[in-house]
């Protein structure tokens, strides 16, 4: 298992075209890729678990990603996210 955090930076934080990027992106890595908010966990692969998260803008989740290509799994996703995704 490896995490870490990050900010998320795009206008919208992860509303739900950002959060269909961020599922549609982690639906290609074999690992498990959850993020905690707060007291909130949502699955990364979940679009209806990243929205419910309420993230916004400026906003620090902490990314966990755990399986068979979990290193891989946190670059790709953090370099998305602090990129804005898409935005």
């Amino acid at each position: 298992m490896v995490k870490e955090q990050v900010a998320v930076n795009n206008l919208t934080g992860l509303h739900l075209r950002p959060a269909g990027v961020l599922c549609r992106e982690a639906m290609n890595f074999k690992c498990s890729i959850q993020f905690t908010f707060g007291s909130y966990t949502s699955n990364v692969k979940s679009v209806l678990s990243v929205l419910g998260a309420c993230v916004k803008r400026g906003d620090v989740i902490t990314l966990i990603c755990d399986g068979e290509d979990e290193e891989e799994a946190l670059r790709y996703m953090v370099k998305l996210i602090r990129e804005g995704l898409g935005e």
